[in-house]
């Protein structure tokens, strides 16, 4: 749907200074050694209301897909069929987060995250169309918008009748917004900005007739002009703005990705989003909404493959028994049920944050983001695999959906970037405790109340790992291993930090460790609350919720060790090496020595 703004912490320092120990996020805790379970626990529920609610919107899916989706069929046509298109918009999931003020359903993130889920597993590229949508494409009138914005453009988004897209990504600045080169200079009478430049793998292109722009207005500073980016709401329809050609993809083909060019396009200075030089902030918030959808999206694509392959290995037969009685098959299955228990747990606590406000889940969703994407890969892969030869054919589904799951890796934010987004923005508090006490010492006496402050906190760090008080009793093995994890990830963030100081922002190494531990920490945090809420509604009857422990009892251990590895990995590990063998290859052009044969 869209690439990630860059990485560079510098913007997010400019708008918003890091405060030690007063942001309210779970992960940026868990780098200053807290473990703020208050905002993952309890496991949250539905209301009656919206319970019903969303069983009523999935059943008049359900009725429809059956009816009128052929997945198959659309990836190989490379298109929606009008039916199929024109009756998402029809039941209403046009505007299914749109508020109701405005002619949309106002889900909650919790119920239309689920809904997201269903559409995008029954035809990924369907999820794109919605996706892109509203959960990008018009997310940004939503958060940002003014009333008169909100009242012109919402009501015809949540019908339908206007289909948005959001265009960000640029030849020379994928990830790295900053790098864009489109412009919106403002015109001589004050009344319009003057839009050019192009837009590349912007999906909804063909089909949209609102666009959500970011481009660099010319801004003087200090008698320097420079550009601060900044959002636009812009008519897809307007004179000057004309579609590349249509992308031949590799999955999600029914989905329409095209470039957007815009020449001398008119912006009325009324559809300016939110004020010059906000552009990135935007950007960053849309973007939250579109990597939870993913997520949620990611686990159900994983819990339908994998339920057809299970089909397939209790059928298919060899050496006399189904192949799903043999061991390193029912690994496969396994490892994927835990960790798509978790992958729930994961999604589902981090809409809740949404849906609770005032907490920040920049890094949570970044976080789902990456481990529901990364599980659908695996699983799919596992999926085809289990399939053997059939599995190959492009007759069956396995094929299809391998190409379908591979775009999650990439969308909203490469999960690289994405580590890195992690790393960078939750190292921004323990280093500004590092920073601060650095100062301190360089004025001990008028210092020391400070100084002991920040020693007897660091002995209490090293010395004493965080616990846990609201998991239930029967899994207080497991909190405890993620607490140790947790208290593990503090101390080499600190020891990171002293080592490396302002580098640390080009030591991605670093970065992918600290980043991936707190990753695992995070899901099995979540998958704790999971179970405890199960636990509890059985009154701590174990049996009757075993299934569930089973998966939570296989997944914590599994993400603790993970984390663990991480973490060894920034004392003892080959990272001069692997960037000696890198440049030489990108150097030399070739990837290792030849083998033998060839002299």
């Amino acid at each position: 749907m869209s690439a990630e703004p860059s990485t560079d912490p510098q913007p997010v320092t400019r708008s918003r200074q890091a405060t030690p120990d007063a942001q309210n996020s779970f992960t940026k805790g868990l780098f200053l050694g807290q473990l703020r379970e208050e905002l993952l626990f309890p496991f949250p529920t539905l209301s009656a209301e919206d319970a019903e609610s969303l069983e009523m919107v999935l059943d008049a899916f359900r009725h429809f897909a059956a009816d009128t989706i052929d997945s198959a069929a659309m990836d190989r046509a490379g298109q929606f069929p009008d039916e199929v298109r024109l009756g998402v918009h029809e039941l209403g999931l046009m505007g299914l987060n749109i508020p109701a003020e405005y002619g949309g359903f106002g889900a909650p993130a919790t119920v239309f995250n689920r809904v997201f889920a269903e559409v995008a597993a029954t035809d990924p590229a369907l999820g794109v169309y919605i996706g892109a949508h509203q959960s990008i494409g018009c997310k940004g009138i939503t958060l940002f918008g003014t009333e008169s914005q909100k009242t012109r453009y919402l009501p015809r988004c949540a019908s339908g009748e206007l289909v948005a897209a959001f265009c960000l990504t640029e030849a020379g600045s994928g990830s790295d917004a900053q790098a864009m080169t489109t412009s919106a200079t403002p015109g001589e009478d004050g009344t319009h900005y003057l839009l050019n430049g192009t837009k590349i793998w912007i999906s909804n292109a063909g089909y949209a007739g609102l666009l959500t722009v970011f481009a660099k207005v010319p801004v003087e500073v200090d008698g320097v002009v420079k550009g601060r980016v900044t959002a636009f709401i812009v008519d897809a329809h307007a004179p000057g703005v004309s579609l590349g050609k249509l992308e031949d993809k590799m999955g999600i083909r029914a989905s329409d990705t095209r470039s957007v060019i815009f020449e001398n396009v008119r912006v009325p200075v009324e559809d300016r989003l939110g004020d010059v030089g906000q552009g990135f902030r935007i950007a960053l918030e849309i973007l939250n909404s579109g990597r939870l959808g993913l997520a949620a999206g990611s686990a159900l694509g994983t819990r339908v493959i994998m339920e057809r392959a299970l089909e397939h290995a209790g059928q298919r037969q060899q050496f006399g028994r189904p192949i799903g009685q043999f061991e390193m098959i029912q690994r496969k299955f396994a490892v994927t049920a835990a960790e798509l228990y978790a992958a729930d747990a994961a999604w589902m606590v981090t809409a809740d944050m949404v849906d609770r406000g005032g907490v920040d889940f920049a890094l949570e969703t970044a976080a789902v983001k990456i481990f529901c994407s990364e599980l659908s890969n695996r699983a799919v892969g596992d999926a085809l695999q289990i399939a053997g030869g059939i599995g190959y054919s492009r007759e069956y589904l396995y094929e299809q959906a391998v190409r379908d799951a591979r775009i999650s890796l990439i969308f909203e934010g490469t999960n690289e970037v994405l580590r890195a987004l992690i790393a960078l923005m939750a190292l921004q508090q323990p280093g500004e405790r590092l920073k601060a006490i650095g100062s301190a010492f360089r004025r001990p006496i008028q210092s020391l109340g400070a100084i002991g402050s920040y020693l007897t906190g660091r002995a209490r760090r090293t010395l004493t790992p965080p616990s846990f008080s609201l998991v239930h009793p029967a899994l207080a093995r497991e909190a405890a291993a993620v607490a140790r994890t947790a208290h593990e990830l503090a101390v080499g963030t600190e020891k990171a930090l002293i080592r490396h100081g302002a580098s640390i922002v080009e030591r991605q190494f670093v970065q992918e460790r600290l980043a991936n531990a707190a990753i695992e920490i995070y899901v099995a945090t979540a998958t704790l609350s999971r179970a405890t809420a199960e636990l509890e509604r059985a009154g701590g009857n174990e049996d009757e919720v075993a299934s569930s422990l089973d998966c939570a009892r296989l997944y914590v251990p599994l993400a603790c060790r993970r984390a663990r590895r991480q973490l060894r990995g920034l004392r003892r590990n080959q990272d001069g090496r692997m960037t000696a063998i890198a440049l030489r290859a990108l150097e030399s052009g070739n990837l290792a020595p030849p083998p033998p044969t060839d002299g």
